[in-house]
């Protein structure tokens, strides 16, 4: 198959391109396609070096080219940034003024990512849809994917959201119990960096229990929360959920450091060094440390279920909800463990959500509804009406001043705001 990567310049990509070197026996053609022409050059030829590396037979190009690109592809995958670092760095620092969590896909500014992203993505995917194979996949790995996944769903494309996050609790627990990746299954529920691990089923049975009481201090640490909120909970939550459990500490801790974002602008310049480096073939370890662990696994698993080639492998995936949390419409997009199959993701049987999770949920999903609102339409009112939403804002005075420096910040991306 031809699998063509939007945002194919991100130093990112080599993590992909080595994901589908040692497991993509599927692929015959490879296209990265970005704008940006320089520095696609640079990870395009590192990339197609990771491939002879291994003995992977597929072709590899790049592009500027957008519908050059797409054209006759089997599966897009769109990992874009629209405003790249620059603006990754903003959306973390402008909450911070009203004592909001400044995050690229939580509070503020994950609907300022958001509103800059949704209008591009959707533009791009009505050029897939004319110039790719009939019926071929959309994967979106672009944050923030529940949003991104419901506007390409309403748009009427064949699109999965995709996130990392439950493969990085699989591999986890997996060596926590000394058994394969494969053989755990996890419950995982909730929207996209809004999710739980409820359940990690091997062979038939819940490991969940015997790994909070005897992993406890280890798990609690790589969530970053104490202990007594899993004992709480009785699960495991995304460490995203740490925004929401221990917000004020973040607030503190990002008022007297560097940002994330900061953080991985350094790492992809050094990246980009190493890969103009014509003797390094395969990908380095500083990539671990960009961001997106597990990234090439899940999405050569969940591409290669796709189009049936593993119809029993479980994928933890973005989809439409279609009655599986009753208490949301059937049209939301929830993130879930599903088996994919060329008709579509199959969700896993779940158990009900107790009521402080679902409602959660429903309120982050009210702010969801609001903020795709207003990434299609724009206006300083509906942006104002979605962070009045937010569970983590929900003041009139910070959603007020917030609304205001969000545009602000973001007035090169919003065609409204200009």
């Amino acid at each position: 198959m031809k699998i063509a990567v939007i945002g194919g310049g991100s130093t990112y990509t080599p993590e992909l391109v080595d994901g589908f070197a040692r497991l993509g026996s599927m692929v015959t053609e490879l296209v990265l396609i970005d704008p940006v022409a320089d520095r696609l050059e640079v990870v395009g030829a590192f990339s197609a070096r990771i491939l002879e590396h291994y003995g992977h037979l597929a072709k590899i190009w790049w592009t500027t080219d957008l519908d050059a690109g797409v054209t006759d592809a089997d599966v897009a995958v769109i990992q874009l940034r629209v405003g790249g670092q620059q603006a990754r760095i903003a959306d973390e620092t402008f909450p911070l003024d009203c004592g909001c969590v400044g995050q690229e896909t939580t509070g503020a500014g994950g609907l300022a990512k958001a509103l800059r992203t949704v209008p591009v993505v959707l533009d791009v995917a009505a050029r897939i849809r004319k110039r790719a194979k009939p019926g071929a996949w959309i994967v979106d790995f672009t944050n923030p994917v529940g949003i991104v996944t419901r506007a390409l769903l309403d748009a009427n494309h064949r699109a999965v959201g995709l996130c990392n996050v439950a493969i990085g609790f699989q591999r986890r627990f997996a060596a926590h119990l000394g058994v394969e990746p494969s053989a755990v299954t996890l419950e995982h529920v909730g929207l996209n960096h809004l999710t739980w691990e409820r359940a990690a089923y091997v062979d038939g049975v819940d490991r969940l229990p015997s790994l909070l009481e005897n992993h406890l201090p280890e798990l609690a640490a790589e969530v970053d929360l104490p202990e007594q909120v899993l004992r709480t909970l009785g699960n495991v939550p995304s460490y995203y959920l740490s925004y929401f459990y221990a917000h004020d500490r973040h607030v503190r801790e990002l008022l007297n450091g560097p940002t994330r974002g900061q953080r991985v602008a350094e790492i992809e310049a050094t990246l980009l060094e190493m890969y103009r480096d014509v003797a390094l073939v395969e990908k380095p370890a500083l990539l671990g440390e960009r961001g997106g662990a597990y990234y090439s696994e899940a999405a050569v698993g969940l591409i290669a279920s796709l189009h049936g080639f593993d119809d029993r492998a479980v994928h933890s995936v973005n989809v439409r909800n279609e009655g599986t949390l009753p208490f949301l419409p059937d049209d939301a997009v929830i993130e879930v463990s599903a088996r994919a199959t060329p008709n579509g993701p199959e969700v896993l049987p779940l158990n009900p959500l107790p009521p402080d999770l679902a409602g959660l949920v429903a309120h982050v999903w009210g702010y969801e509804e609001l903020a795709l609102d207003a990434a299609l339409r724009g206006g300083r009112e509906r942006v104002y009406h979605a962070l009045l939403a937010h569970p983590l804002i929900g003041q009139h005075e910070k959603a007020s001043v917030l609304a205001d420096r969000l545009i602000a910040s973001g007035r090169a991306h919003l065609a409204w705001a200009r």
